[in-house]
Formats: C-alpha cells, structure tokens, sequence
C-alpha cells in the first residue's frame, strides 16, 4: 500500500511538472526607428566641381541601414551646365533608400522649369542620382504658361533637370502644327 502511494504521488508529481508551460524567453525587438535625427538640412551634388542640384528641409532622420526620411517640407533646385537655376521642385515630404540608390519626394510635388516655363505636377516622384533620371508611375499634369497647353498622362520619364521630359499615357489638350492633310 506504501508502495502504491509512493508511486501515485510519483506519477501526480510528474504529471503536474509535465503540463507546466513551457519557459519563453523575452525575445527583444531591435529598435527600428532613427539614429539620427538633423534640423535644417542642406545637401548639394556636384559633378566636375560644378553645382548639379541642392536640395533643402528642415529635418532628416536616418536609419541604421543608412535610408533616410525627410518628414517635412523638401525644396531642390537643378543647375544646368553653366550654373544657372534651371528648374525648382518642392514637395511635402520625401525618402532616400540606400539599397536603390533612389530619392523620391511625395505629396503636392511641383516641378517648375523655369526656361520652359512649364509647371508640372504629380503625387510622387523619383530621382536616381547615378543615372540622372527623374520618373513617376503616377499621374501627371504639365502646364505651359507659353502656349496655354495642358497636357495630362499616367508616368513620365526626364532628365534630371527637367529640361526633356516624355509622359507614357498622354491625354489633354495640346497644339499641333498643320502639315497637310490628313
């Protein structure tokens, strides 16, 4: 009869051991957010000692992976090849992802080429600063103060500077020259 007793509390012991949970350990999130954070940002790109672009916001913050974030308000200009201000962007906020070696600036973007005299505006756009291109996927209006035209469309390829530019999916109002019948 000891024995049996022995043996019940034997197996009741282990039983309740056996359906205890199991330990976990804390697994410990590594912090996700900046590692940096600068006010007043001002950064220029130069190609052959000459100004290309300088681009202005008031804050950065960037990552461990070395992207970058511009919350606020983002303000570049474009020179053109004797150093004169080709063309101005300004957009609400905008991004640098280091893997793609692409910025792209987002939210009521407006691009004005000053000797064109052409206003463009989009949603978002991207630069690419090793390849010099700018490109959208997203809609398109571009306004010319010269002729009135107002041309519409879904994407744009253009240089950097914006002084050549194609839209994909081109729809507006737009003047051709006559030159014969049809």
């Amino acid at each position: 009869m000891m024995t049996r007793l022995l043996w019940c509390g034997l197996l009741l012991v282990v039983g309740v051991w056996g359906c205890e949970e199991p330990k976990t350990t804390r697994k410990t999130n590594a912090y996700q957010g900046p590692i940096e954070e600068i006010n007043n940002v001002k950064m220029l790109y130069s190609e052959a000692a000459v100004l290309r672009v300088r681009m202005t916001t008031a804050k950065q913050y960037r990552y461990q992976n070395d992207d970058r974030k511009y919350p606020q308000t983002v303000n570049i200009l474009f020179f053109g090849p004797n150093g004169e201000e080709v063309t101005t962007l300004r957009s609400d906020s905008g991004r640098y992802d280091k893997a793609k070696n692409l910025y792209t600036v987002m939210g009521n973007v407006v691009v004005i080429n000053k000797q064109k005299q052409e206003k463009l505006t989009t949603n978002e756009l991207n630069w690419n600063p090793q390849t010099k291109k700018v490109f959208t996927e997203k809609p398109v209006l571009v306004q010319s103060k010269l002729t009135g035209e107002s041309l519409r469309g879904l994407g744009l390829d253009a240089n950097q500077d914006f002084s050549q530019y194609s839209i994909r999916k081109v729809t507006g109002v737009f003047n051709v020259e006559g030159g014969g019948g049809f």
